[in-house]
């Protein structure tokens, strides 16, 4: 998958991708991570991205001639999501993940201040996503954000795709604890379940796990959970 991003801060997005999970994926070939800033674009000699609003207001908008610019170099010969980090969107979540991680591009457009004028969006179709009913300084957090959610999701990236199914949301439900060696660390023991080797035993255990945390933290997220045969014994 190829991502674009354009922002004024490249180096936010490049320190954040060069390491770990997603730095293996681009080493690999999996991943094809490229940053645009929108001020290389602009035209005086200031490279003034920003202008204040029409109608007043305070702070400064982000003007549509560089953005749309770095845009159209990018070149976008096949078919890309355009998303926009933005408060006015729907709320990012795995669904949303899943879908975007089998397309073949996907650009995230960073806008800073007190936003983007508005005919970004008319003229390129973007799609607003929120991460959270919460305002940021600018889209970068927001956008590596959505970038590590689906990079993820590709195949290859992640060493082992079976942990993909053991998730929180995998399912619709938070994932059970999880625990590792020592048996015993400062008084407290793993589940003796855990350490039985039913392996039958050991899945209702995480399943009822996995149903009581997602009942209790995120009843909204319970309300909607595809519930299997059982279990509601397995929470009694």
């Amino acid at each position: 998958m190829q991502i674009n991003i354009l922002t004024l801060f490249p180096e936010m997005i490049e320190q954040a991708l060069g390491h770990s999970i997603l730095k293996r994926a681009q080493d690999r070939g999996l991943l094809v991570i490229r940053t645009v800033n929108p001020r290389d674009f602009a035209t005086d000699a200031h490279r003034t991205v920003d202008d204040s609003p029409y109608g007043g207001g305070p702070g400064m908008v982000m003007k549509p001639e560089p953005i749309h610019a770095a845009l159209l170099s990018l070149d976008l010969a096949q078919p890309s999501t355009i998303l926009m980090p933005d408060p006015t969107g729907p709320v990012f979540d795995q669904s949303w993940a899943t879908l975007l991680a089998v397309e073949p591009c996907l650009t995230l457009v960073c806008g800073h201040y007190e936003g983007i004028d508005d005919r970004i969006r008319q003229r390129w179709n973007t799609q607003p996503v929120s991460v959270g009913d919460f305002v940021l300084t600018g889209g970068e957090l927001a956008a590596l954000i959505v970038i590590d959610a689906v990079g993820r999701l590709i195949p290859g990236v992640l060493g082992n795709q079976e942990s993909l199914g053991i998730d929180s949301h995998s399912d619709g439900l938070l994932s059970a604890p999880q625990f590792t060696r020592p048996e015993v660390w400062d008084g407290l023991a793993v589940p003796e379940v855990l350490t039985t080797g039913d392996h039958s035993k050991i899945a209702k255990w995480r399943r009822a796990q996995a149903l009581r945390l997602t009942r209790d933290h995120r009843p909204d997220l319970f309300a909607r959970a595809r519930l299997e045969k059982g279990d509601l014994d397995l929470l009694q």
